[in-house]
């Protein structure tokens, strides 16, 4: 049987997503208390690699099992075994058609960024933070400029092993709620560091370092030498996958983790 689950974690508490040998990533955790609850090994495959410090609150997974366990029992039990920082939030029984990363249709990151001339404490490891003053107008419309199917060789971490790096992203837009800038991106799929890029490059234009035309003279070069550094991975969340609703997977409910 193949097993769907929906799960929020804490990046600040992983080394990743990815299984390490110091067993530290969210799916190390996530596969030795599936495999508690399961009396078998288990191997879980997710729709996103995130990043060490990158926050999901809408991550899914799958995994073949022998075992018979309820809905019920898939989330719970799992819980009871697994570390805080992680939660499976829905668990819902699919077919071999099915495939947590292949049939993924499109992935949300939202970035929360912080502009204040103080450093966070409370929300320390949650957001993203920039001391200078930030204009809103600049970065919506620079990030404008890169919706649609382009190459996106400038955004691209050094470590990146995607095959190409053309993306369809279908939306990035951004939105101000008193001192904090929520950025979102929509795309078939992203490539290493993307996000974060693109971020560090928004803020670069918000502070008036670049004109917005700045953010396509970057697309256009496919140089990532000449684009901002990497933002900081505090602020950056997987909130969303989409899949063809024939699969019948559950809705993530509002948790407040993120604002919508």
């Amino acid at each position: 049987m193949r097993i769907a689950l929906g799960l929020e974690y804490d990046g600040s508490a992983f080394c990743g997503w990815q299984s390490q040998a110091q067993a530290c990533g969210v799916q190390d955790h996530l596969e030795r208390a599936l495999s508690q609850l399961a009396a078998e090994p288990i191997a879980v495959t997710a729709a996103g690699r995130t990043d060490a410090g990158v926050h999901a609150s809408a991550q899914v997974v799958h995994f073949d099992t022998n075992a018979e366990r309820s809905d019920n029992a898939w989330v719970r039990g799992t819980n009871s075994n697994l570390t805080p920082a992680a939660r499976v939030l829905w668990s819902h029984p699919t077919n071999d058609e099915f495939h947590a990363r292949y049939s993924a249709l499109s992935r949300t990151y939202r970035y929360i960024l912080l502009n204040d001339p103080i450093e966070p404490a409370l929300l320390r490891g949650r957001v993203g933070w920039y001391h200078r003053p930030l204009e809103l107008e600049p970065m919506a419309q620079a990030l404008a400029l890169l919706e649609g199917e382009h190459d996106f060789s400038a955004f691209r971490g050094a470590e990146c092993q995607a095959k190409t790096p053309v993306r369809h992203l279908m939306q990035a837009r951004v939105e101000r709620v008193r001192e904090t800038f929520l950025f979102s991106f929509r795309a078939n799929a992203f490539l290493h560091h993307m996000v974060r890029n693109i971020v560090g490059a928004a803020v670069y234009i918000g502070s008036g370092r670049h004109p917005p035309q700045w953010m396509a003279e970057l697309l256009e070069a496919r140089d990532r030498r000449l684009a901002a550094p990497t933002f900081a991975p505090d602020g950056l969340y997987l909130a969303g996958v989409e899949y063809d609703p024939a699969f019948g997977l559950p809705a993530f409910r509002d948790r407040n983790v993120i604002p919508a």
